[in-house]
């Protein structure tokens, strides 16, 4: 049975009619047209399917989007209005980390999160913390160089 519910995304309330099963994966790309967050293996393990739901990286494919009522969404098209976003886009972009793009949304996702908690990652830290996300295309040095880039940037 389908119900209408809101859901703020990207700072936007957003209203919702889906069935109580729907996993926010599906009600981003379906309903909402949000087609950043990539399904990968659709079980919680590539990592690009990650959104942040209240400042923290999640498995879109794993959580109900009734769950998620009351939370704060943030998918990466609403990145780029976000400081710490913007720099890591930028950095990808600049840095060569975007090969296939299929894996990217779920790592700036990430890699926002881990620049939040700690301004000035070494190496180690920023492979912890984008360990959840899974690159087919690179050997993730691109990808970590980006973000140390985009970390020197936003401590400017």
């Amino acid at each position: 049975m389908s119900t209408t519910f809101l859901l703020n995304v990207n700072n936007i309330p957003r209203a919702v009619t889906a069935e109580g099963d729907k996993t926010l994966l599906s009600v981003l790309r379906d309903e909402l047209a949000l087609t950043g967050a990539k399904r990968g293996c659709n079980q919680g393990v590539c990592g690009a399917c990650t959104v942040s739901i209240d400042e923290l990286p999640m498995r879109s494919c794993l959580s109900l989007a009734a769950n998620c009522v009351g939370q704060e969404i943030l998918t990466v098209e609403g990145l780029q209005r976000d400081r710490v976003g913007a720099a890591l886009q930028q950095a990808f972009a600049e840095s060569g980390a975007v090969q296939c793009g299929f894996c990217t949304p779920g790592m700036l996702i990430s890699a926002r999160r881990l620049l939040l908690e700690e301004a000035h990652p070494d190496h180690e830290q920023i492979r912890s913390g984008l360990s959840g996300n899974l690159c087919r295309c690179s050997g993730y040095r691109k990808i970590v160089n980006a973000v140390q880039q985009a970390a020197q940037e936003l401590s400017k």
